[in-house]
């Protein structure tokens, strides 16, 4: 074992731990969820530290030596190392200073490590005088977590753009497939099986170029900030150049927020990337519904679309199979809609001159961003890339539905296919072979007027009910 002091004590700590006292404190005040922080964050927040000890060294704070063993460090975090160093819980009080001070702990140690020296030599190699030198949980929290979402932002962009690209396929091999549409659940007007998948993505496009746009609002930082935005304590040159290093460092295009007070402050960027991110949870919801729904049955509901059979579905009903990642895909975007009211909630709830709820938003913003880049790749190869349509039984149900009647109105009036549908119910009948019984409208006509060409067609043309209107204008009298 070794011992470590801090204002508040003496503790002892396994002799190679990298993580310290502060870590350790945390870890016993804050037994609350059992989760650890997002792999994304700590490798942002490393990613923070080695900016920050690249500009010390260049202004003159650290020597080459410490400066080279803190960055080495740093990266091998970055790189996934050491996560199991990392044993703050995501919930914990002090604004993020116990993840920032398991950072600056895990940094130290290794670094020590690296220079021939042992975990805890902290007078030569210390996480508060050299790791976290002319900086604050103030503004490397943040920081961070601006960092994590903008890599993380990567991999969503990529993921739905692979779902737009899916229900793009689905929609031109479903252009011929001509179904009923339906409005509060109930037969309406046709359109076709493509169409209805196109809506699906142009959805997910706005969704795409709205995601592609989230970077915009957050890659400002308030790194060189300190406390409160002022910069107490840190050089001029270390502001000025740290954001810089950190640049280079993540390959991202960020720059320094130009009122660092305001940046320390206030975390409605966060909630602008959330409401995003929600809106496309919305889509995300009400689309994985629809297919639930169009895939119902199969022997008892719509049955228009086959979803591909992933596992068994019952314990108990040989032969079900449910559309398991329809549900998963709407679970996921319930919990992104609720991560989005809490990411609301705390950004209002910041007091004067920072957000003492900051961890709270952080997990649940990243968590948003992991959840839907991970369910979206799931929808889009493991659902929508593999759905199939039944294309008689689309067929069937638009000849046995109503739909007929609503494209004839233009030509026959309401109030005559009114009659007209009224007859061939009472008869028993489709109404367009009672239209062809009663020498209104051929079958082929119909045919015709229910055509994919003539669904995908905006509008109508005269020319289009040619045949109709050929026929004397209907007064109400032939029913007499």
């Amino acid at each position: 074992m070794r011992q470590e002091s801090d204002a508040l004590g003496a503790r002892e700590l396994p002799e190679g731990a990298l993580y310290g006292i502060h870590t350790l404190r945390a870890v016993e005040n804050f037994p609350v969820s059992g989760g650890r922080l997002f792999p994304e964050f700590i490798k942002a927040y490393a990613l923070v530290k080695a900016a920050c000890a690249e500009t010390n060294l260049e202004i003159g704070g650290l020597d080459a030596a410490k400066a080279g063993a803190i960055v080495a460090a740093c990266r091998e975090i970055a790189d996934g190392g050491h996560a199991d160093q990392f044993l703050v819980d995501p919930y914990q009080g002090g604004a993020g200073t116990s993840t920032n001070m398991n950072v600056n702990e895990v940094a130290a140690n290794r670094a020590l490590q690296l220079l021939g020296r042992a975990p805890g030599d902290y007078a030569f190699l210390s996480p508060l005088e050299h790791v976290n030198l002319h900086q604050s949980t103030n503004d490397t929290y943040p920081t961070a977590l601006k960092v994590a979402s903008l890599l993380l932002l990567k991999d969503l962009e990529a993921a739905t753009a692979r779902l737009q690209e899916a229900f793009q396929e689905k929609e031109s091999a479903f252009a011929h497939v001509v179904k009923v549409g339906r409005t509060e659940c109930m037969d309406a007007v046709p359109l076709t099986l493509g169409m209805e998948f196109g809506a699906f993505a142009e959805a997910i496009s706005r969704d795409r170029w709205r995601i592609f746009k989230c970077r915009e609002r957050i890659k400002q930082v308030s790194l060189g900030g300190t406390a409160i935005g002022t910069g107490l304590g840190a050089p001029r040159e270390f502001i000025f150049r740290a954001v810089e290093h950190l640049r280079v460092l993540t390959g991202l295009p960020l720059s320094r927020a130009e009122n660092l007070v305001d940046a320390t402050a206030n975390a409605d960027p966060f909630v602008e990337v959330s409401g995003i991110l929600s809106a496309f949870a919305a889509n995300l919801l009400k689309i994985s519904s629809d297919l639930r729904l169009l895939a119902s049955g199969p022997a008892t509901g719509l049955g228009e679309i086959r979803l591909p059979a992933l596992q068994a579905g019952s314990s108990i009903m040989p032969g079900k199979v449910n559309p398991v990642v329809p549900e998963c895909v709407g679970q996921t975007a319930l919990r992104v809609m609720a991560n989005h009211q809490t990411v609301t909630l705390v950004a209002g709830l910041g007091q004067l001159q920072i957000n003492q709820f900051l961890p709270l938003l952080a997990h649940s913003l990243l968590e948003s961003l992991r959840l839907l880049s991970r369910v979206t790749r799931i929808f889009a190869d493991k659902c929508v890339a593999g759905i199939t349509a039944d294309e008689p039984h689309c067929r069937e149900l638009v000849e046995n539905s109503h739909a007929l009647a609503t494209v004839l109105v233009p030509a026959l009036g309401y109030e005559r296919v009114s009659h007209l549908l009224a007859e061939a119910d009472a008869k028993g009948l489709p109404l367009a072979e009672h239209l062809e019984a009663s020498g209104v409208l051929t079958r082929d006509a119909a045919a015709a007027l229910l055509s994919p060409r003539r669904m995908r067609k905006l509008g109508y043309e005269a020319g289009d009910y040619e045949e109709c209107l050929r026929r004397p204008p209907w007064t109400g009298e032939e029913e007499k």
